[in-house]
């Protein structure tokens, strides 16, 4: 049975599923708490505080296990940069399409369905910032996180909850 990937550790030993698996919960709930800090201060505020937690932890959700699960089977042989070039690519740009089919396309559409109580037409200005803003939250999870690998603390994270817990 092939060992899934080492993605996103620096070293060569390959984990086993279970420690993999591990390693992408801890990833997800550190990801999901920056972006989701990021999302609440930076998103236009013609959305709710609601929606702007819900993007943070739904956008993510989406996401993240193509990011762990499918690009790293898709470029198996590839180099670490590689793989996180594609990741890192692929997650704010569907992010950004996500979010954009979900809360800003039906406010646009709703005065031509004659919806009387919609928001108003939204502006590129708002969908710009929207978008920089999902941009600029998977930026800041990808340098955490890179900081976090290099300084050994992600790793302690995972053990640590793998002693405690497990």
């Amino acid at each position: 049975m092939k060992k899934p990937p080492t993605v996103f550790r620096r070293k060569k030993s390959a984990m086993s599923a279970p420690e993999y698996l591990l390693a992408m919960l801890v990833g997800y709930l550190i990801t999901i708490v920056i972006e989701t800090t990021v999302l609440l201060a930076l998103l236009s505020r013609r959305h709710s505080v609601r929606v702007r937690v819900f993007a943070g932890v739904w956008l993510t959700t989406c996401t993240y296990p193509v990011v762990w699960l499918v690009i790293p089977q898709v470029f198996v042989d590839a180099e670490r940069w590689v793989l996180l070039l594609v990741a890192e690519t692929f997650a704010p740009v569907a992010e950004c399409a996500i979010f954009w089919l979900a809360f800003i396309r039906p406010s646009a559409l709703a005065p031509q369905a004659g919806c009387t109580d919609a928001a108003p037409l939204i502006g590129t200005r708002s969908a710009a910032r929207d978008f920089a803003a999902i941009t600029l939250a998977n930026l800041c999870s990808f340098g955490l996180g890179e900081v976090l690998i290099e300084c050994g603390l992600f790793e302690r994270f995972v053990t640590g909850i793998e002693r405690r817990f497990l």
